[in-house]
């Protein structure tokens, strides 16, 4: 037997109840990537064998995957995406096509929807390649800007751009000796592809600021979701560059054109989080797993394991049933479903897919379906482009000013009212007329507000206190969500909301971005609600062990200021460690993946890794930072509506005040909207500051500090009071 050791980084992990040879058509099998320590290859495990070390296929001969052994369960999984079955027979024919080009160096496009496991794949082809000893790095290409993009593959040295205070290498050169997975490669910018040949052509890469070609010996696989041809065609895609990738190219079935691989998919994502949530007793009923069998899956893999994930987390009963099998594809498969009992799978294209989608809506007689149809169109290009209107536009081929049409229209924003249109309050409360109850205005002002899913706001979203009495006095609140601090400043200067709340870094940012905000309010101090999280095992004991690390953050967020105090406790600077910008949602796998060392993250995502038993709280901010929370107005619609302003603090602060003297009840009740389990929330609620006051002196020089060390580190251009920004309206 063949033993095939794994890198440092990125433990390959394959393990076959029957291993293939090449050219052979394989037996059915999983490839895990979480378990083992070592790969092995070239010869078969008979029934009750070992498979290798952590794996036991006793039992297991007749479905043909194998399983875990108790002592590998309890292991933590190196990185998230786990289960890569070839059990439909053609993913069986996928793995011999797999196993025939993993032992060359031949590039490999794989070509395959979101979530169908393209970079699962890319680690398999690389666990049974020769350079299997050698790193494994995956970079996507979608997350990187226009100006970093260059520096982030190639690498830059010390002083060829603002901020450029050392020398470092770039992915290529990280990858030296292994494999380099380009995910998104549809996503580069133009001016980088060019650059891209040329290193696949020449072998070797030029650091940014530098003449120096350094020789490069990493294979390149490359991943899209997208038609690279017709990219090709539309010009945004070079055709040369298309021909190098796809030396070798790989398509990856949706999973629905593969529904053998459904149940053992199904079993593994219940085993896996029904452990991890500590609810062991739970199983998958015939009439759920037949239910997973007939859904389309549009968002394959992924949709497939979080649908498993809500239905362990919300399930009440030991057995997981239909009605707790939560999909978000409405009526898949009704129609066919009674003619011949199997659901017909979708088609491939755009437009066959909303044919069939809509032939099935009409066979069922669902209403309304062109005003659903426009709907889901827009909220979901929206919630894609993360709130940014101009790339949510641009995705749907619309202008941005027809988007925020479709988006009015939809309740997700305002109407933009001109500057001084608003109507005194005195004419807009008319008489009051039938079916509105007495007091109330026939016609309301529009006050829309901005929150995050994580943050205090929703809390007084699902309230729904304010809004009855905000309609008592003239207004009508509508509600928009944002991924982050940052993404509702960038609202409020737009008059897309009047009305924030957020941590101590997004207002600093607005305001030196000239931002028109007025402070109208804070909460107490919550130092320990963030923190810096590391894996349960890694060798860091002190934030002074991050020098030349990564770290993932929200850049602008409440946590930078938090990073930045954290790193001056041990004479560091954001210098001192490489910095990589992640929406919170990512950053805990690629924290889990290796592909970060640390993340810095505030409640209730921090309390929700905090449960877990695989990563660990390098340190919070106690002794470093207050962590206030801030709630922030537009400045004409704070002096123009004090009285709602006054209405909003006082609303923040009983929401607060329940969440934090009742946690474990608000927990229950707000687990299933939020996606987080209880224990995580009741947590998050205990560490709750609430009682929203005007900011007094010492709540100004604090964040007054904020801004100075900022400016100080060269993250602001220039300088700002925050004094100026304190709304000098009064409240009650």
């Amino acid at each position: 037997m063949t033993r095939i050791p794994p890198s440092d980084r990125w433990p390959a992990a394959t393990a076959f109840d029957d291993a293939p040879r090449l050219g052979a058509v394989p037996s059915s099998c999983r490839f895990d990537a979480a378990a083992l320590p070592s790969v092995a290859v070239g010869q078969g495990a008979g029934r009750g064998e070992s498979c290798g070390p952590g794996i036991d296929a006793a039992g297991y001969g007749q479905r043909r995957i194998v399983a875990f052994d108790p002592a590998s369960r309890g292991r933590k999984p190196k990185i998230r995406a786990t289960a890569m079955v070839f059990e439909d027979p053609q993913s069986q024919r996928l793995q011999a096509d797999l196993d025939r080009l993993a032992p060359s160096d031949a590039t490999v496009l794989i070509i395959g929807e979101t979530g169908t496991g393209k970079e699962l794949v890319s680690r398999y082809i690389h666990s049974r390649s020769r350079r299997a000893d050698g790193p494994f790095v995956a970079v996507n290409c979608g997350a990187f800007t226009d100006t970093l993009a260059e520096a982030e593959l190639f690498g830059f040295e010390k002083g060829a751009f603002t901020g450029a205070l050392k020398t470092q290498a770039g992915w290529f050169e990280a990858a030296h000796g292994g494999t380099l997975l380009l995910d998104e490669i549809g996503d580069l910018p133009p001016a980088l592809q060019v650059k891209l040949l040329r290193v696949l052509q020449e072998r070797e890469v030029v650091r940014v600021g530098s003449r120096k070609a350094i020789p490069i010996d990493v294979r390149v696989i490359a991943a899209t979701n997208v038609d690279l041809e017709a990219a090709v065609e539309a010009r945004r895609f070079r055709e040369d560059l298309y021909f190098r990738l796809n030396v070798a190219s790989v398509r990856l079935a949706p999973l629905r054109e593969r529904p053998g691989d459904i149940p053992p998919l199904a079993e593994h994502f219940l085993d896996l989080h029904k452990e991890r949530l500590g609810r062991p007793e739970l199983s998958l009923s015939a009439e759920a797993l037949r239910r997973l069998s007939h859904c389309p899956w549009p968002g394959n893999i992924r949709q497939l394991e979080n649908v498993l994930h809500n239905a362990v987390l919300l399930a009440p009963g030991p057995e997981i049933g239909v009605d707790d099998v939560r999909q978000r594809c409405e009526g898949h498969g009704q129609s066919q479903g009674r003619v011949s009992g199997v659901a017909e799978p979708l088609p491939c294209d755009v437009e066959g897919v909303v044919k069939a989608l809509v032939a099935r809506a009409i066979a069922d007689g669902e209403p309304d379906l062109y005003e659903r149809l426009v709907r889901t169109a827009v909220r979901s290009a929206f919630e894609l482009a993360e709130g940014n209107q101009m790339r949510a536009a641009e995705s749907l081929g619309m202008t941005r000013n027809a988007f925020r049409t479709q988006l009015a229209h939809l309740g997700a924003i305002a109407p933009r009212r001109r500057p001084g249109a608003a109507e005194p309050v005195e004419e807009r409360l008319s008489k009051p007329s039938s079916p509105h109850p007495a007091g109330l205005p026939t016609r309301l002002v529009d006050l829309p507000i901005g929150y995050q899913k994580f943050g205090t706001s929703s809390i007084l979203k699902m309230r729904g206190a304010v809004e009855q009495r905000l309609a008592g006095h003239g207004y009508r609140v509508t509600w928009t969500e944002f991924v982050s601090g940052p993404q509702m400043m960038d609202a409020l200067g737009s008059m897309q909301v009047e009305f924030v709340a957020t941590g101590e870094a997004p207002p600093v940012f607005a305001q030196a971005a000239g931002v028109p905000l007025v402070y109208v309010g804070y909460d107490p101090p919550a130092p320990n609600a963030e923190a810096l999280l590391v894996r349960r095992d890694s060798p860091y004991r002190s934030t002074a062990d991050l020098r030349g690390r990564t770290v993932a953050l929200h850049t602008g967020s409440n946590v930078h200021y938090f990073l930045l105090r954290a790193l001056q406790a041990y004479g560091l600077t954001l210098d001192d460690v490489r910095i990589v910008h992640m929406q919170p949602a990512a950053a805990l796998e690629a924290l889990l993946d290796e592909m970060v060392d640390a993340w810095a993250i505030w409640d209730p995502l921090l309390s929700s890794a905090q449960i877990r038993d695989d990563t660990r709280v390098l340190t919070d901010g106690s002794g470093l930072v207050p962590n206030h929370q801030f709630y922030l107005a537009n400045q004409n619609f704070a002096d123009r509506n004090p009285e709602a302003v006054a209405i909003l603090l006082d609303e923040v602060g009983k929401a607060g005040e329940y969440a934090a003297l009742h946690a474990a009840e608000a927990a229950r009740s707000m687990t299933q909207d939020l996606g987080i389990a209880a224990p995580a929330l009741e947590l998050a609620f205990s560490r709750l500051t609430y009682g929203a006051k005007p900011l007094d002196d010492r709540a100004v020089r604090r964040q007054q500090a904020v801004a100075d060390s900022f400016h100080a580190s060269g993250l602001l251009k220039s300088s700002i009071s925050v004094r100026e920004a304190v709304w000098s309206g009064a409240w009650a």
